[in-house]
């Protein structure tokens, strides 16, 4: 089940970090890629070179050693999932209040991946006010936290604040996959970025689209075992390896591979800004600045959800976005009905944050039962996780 997963793992400064090597060995055995990376203050409780030794990578600790300061991001998009254990009551608190002291909390901020955190502290600190209220931020956050458990503590006493055992992180990881991986044996045809509609040889109308949102989806289903057919228009960003890319320009080439590739999907996720115009007649030569005002006719282009609609069976899910700057819910829960569509995701221009070009965005989700499901501004990458999250409730 862990084979080649990709584990990014940091250690903090508890007496439970001696169990990390126990992990470690545990983890390798069952074939995943283990990265590590340590705080200052864990290396008093368990040395680099051994976690080094059994997870057959270099352990990094500081943030401005060599590379590892222009490494931070990369190491947070690498890993599939990002285990802080043990964590100590002072990394909690610097996680839950965004700081950015070592290289351990430069991963955390900047991790697009799930992160799991295994506390470890005296049952005084676990139970304090503070503490509780840090694990909520963590949560909040999305992150998740695996119970402490009851037992003989570093200071001699019993109580709750014991981090769990290496055999049960072991455990809980593996049902973290074995729930990522909700979407195998599914085929999901996605659609991004922006369309292009040509005027003459050298000019195009198109919009802001960057394509994030799309790939975001795309590459959130791949890790969670789909087989993703992308059909992507023009955009530098890029997608993950593993997602089946089909490359068009115009609207009328995505309707196109849409429509071929439809029948064999079991779910289709239209989240591509396609024109709704194009020229009538492409100029063969270089439109020239003559006259004062430029008059070009234009026609509708094939309406790729709508025609989907009409071709989905009972065992397929088709998903729309709507993008509104005025009446955004009536007009995202018409064009949910019109293009017989199980879901619509609505974005606003009116959200901060929303829309193209960001990095986030804010969504609500309609579906074809009258439920409405509205979430915060967030990463396109965590946005991605609310969709599908809600795709697989019907």
């Amino acid at each position: 089940m862990l084979k080649e997963k990709k584990i990014l793992i940091g250690v903090t400064g508890s007496i439970a970090a001696y169990k990390i090597a126990i992990l470690v060995r545990l983890l390798i055995i069952e074939g995943a890629e283990i990265k590590i990376i340590m705080t200052n203050a864990a290396k008093a409780f368990i040395s680099p070179l051994t976690l080094s030794t059994l997870s057959k990578n270099k352990v990094l600790v500081d943030l401005f050693e060599e590379d590892t300061w222009a490494n931070h991001v990369m190491l947070g998009r690498w890993a599939d999932v990002m285990l802080v254990a043990p964590a100590s009551c002072n990394s909690i608190a610097n996680m839950a209040n965004g700081m950015c002291d070592s290289l351990l909390q430069a991963v955390y901020l900047s991790a697009t991946c799930p992160v799991i955190v295994a506390p470890a502290m005296d049952e005084d600190m676990w139970i304090h006010p503070a503490t509780k209220l840090n694990i909520d931020t963590l949560k909040s956050f999305g992150n998740i936290i695996i119970s402490v458990t009851n037992g003989e503590l570093a200071s001699g006493l019993f109580g709750e604040g014991r981090m769990a055992e290496p055999e049960d992180l072991l455990n809980y990881i593996k049902l973290f996959f074995s729930k990522q991986n909700d979407l195998e044996g599914k085929t999901i045809l996605i659609s991004a970025g922006p369309t292009q509609e040509p005027i003459d040889p050298v000019r195009f109308i198109s919009n802001y689209s960057t394509g994030k949102m799309g790939i975001a989806i795309a590459n959130e289903c791949v890790k969670r075992g789909a087989v993703v057919q992308l059909v992507l228009g023009v955009t530098n960003e890029r997608a993950h390896e593993n997602v089946k890319i089909t490359k068009v320009k115009t609207a009328a080439e995505m309707y196109k591979a849409c429509v071929n590739i439809f029948a064999e999907s079991d779910i289709a996720i239209m989240c591509a800004a396609v024109a709704d115009y194009t020229p009538v007649l492409i100029k063969t030569e270089k439109i020239k600045k003559n006259e004062s005002v430029l008059s070009i006719e234009f026609k509708k282009t094939e309406d790729i959800l709508k025609q989907l609609g009409t071709l989905k069976n009972a065992q397929q899910l088709l998903v729309g976005f709507a993008l509104e700057t005025e009446n955004e819910k009536v007009n995202a829960l018409k064009k949910l009905k019109n293009k017989n569509a199980d879901y619509i995701i609505l974005n606003s221009l009116n959200d901060a944050g929303a829309g193209f070009g960001y990095g986030t965005n804010k969504i609500t989700i309609f579906d074809n039962e009258e439920n409405e499901f509205s979430f915060e501004t967030k990463s396109k990458e965590k946005v991605a996780v609310d969709i599908i999250n809600t795709i697989l409730k019907k």
